[in-house]
């Protein structure tokens, strides 16, 4: 019988204290959600996925159809939502998972949250233990290391709460004009960079990805609140590059 609160790991990691937690939602009939926290705010629950779901669906959907076989790459893992919505993808050849926590990968090969088993088990998928930011800032080398250089067909980012909101200052420099046109470089021509965001779209932040990106585009995602009642909602920032 599952607990009605469980805290499933904890650890402190260079970004501060970090929480599983497994726990029994009564007035949702007892659903069992799983939920990340980073120094006592939420970074994750398994309750809401809709916009992380949307990020990989979207951002593939504006991939170039004669592309062919795509090579993805999603910058922060989670709780897997949006490396699993990629992998339902028949056209995902290889998906490279890039999160700077190692507990949070070690979740998913052991696997401690649901979807744990489903990506570990994907031939298609590799985790990598890393700084998805200094790995961005570095397209000469890249994010496989065991092939320089290597170019994607798609780079789906969920790590920060907003392009103004960072879980630390130094992600800064990626959500400008220089920091955008070097993410890039790190696509092919008519690839995607897609970005998750917990706020309305940006109007800045458009005209920023405007300045690099050849189609740009801002979907508001919406999706039930069963905590709150109504509707909360998200932005999915679609940009792609020039062919």
């Amino acid at each position: 019988m599952e607990k009605a609160f469980e805290e499933l790991d904890y650890c402190v990691t260079p970004l501060g204290e970090l929480v599983l937690r497994r726990r029994k939602i009564p007035m949702l009939e007892n659903e069992i959600v799983y939920e990340v926290i980073l120094n006592g705010e939420f970074l994750m629950s398994s309750l809401f996925h809709a916009v992380e779901d949307a990020l990989a669906d979207l951002g593939l959907a504006a991939a170039t159809p004669a592309a062919g076989p795509l090579d993805v790459v999603v910058g922060g893992l989670g709780l897997g939502y949006t490396a699993a919505a990629a992998l339902k993808h028949a056209s995902v050849r290889s998906l490279r998972i890039v999160d700077f926590l190692s507990p949070v990968i070690r979740w998913h090969q052991t696997g401690l949250v649901p979807l744990g088993n489903e990506l570990s088990s994907d031939p298609r998928t590799r985790f990598v233990e890393g700084d998805f930011f200094d790995l961005a800032a570095h397209p000469e080398t890249g994010f496989d290391t065991d092939e320089v250089g290597r170019k994607f067909h798609a780079v789906l980012l969920d790590i920060d709460h907003t392009p103004g909101h960072w879980l630390h200052e130094r992600h800064a420099a990626f959500y400008t004009v220089e920091g955008l046109r070097t993410l890039q470089r790190h696509l092919h021509p008519g690839g995607v960079f897609a970005l998750w965001s917990d706020e309305a779209p940006d109007n800045s932040f458009c005209a920023q990805l405007e300045e690099v990106f050849a189609n740009v585009q801002a979907h508001v995602v919406n999706f039930p609140n069963p905590i709150r009642g109504g509707e909360s909602s998200g932005t999915v920032y679609v940009a792609v590059r020039s062919c």
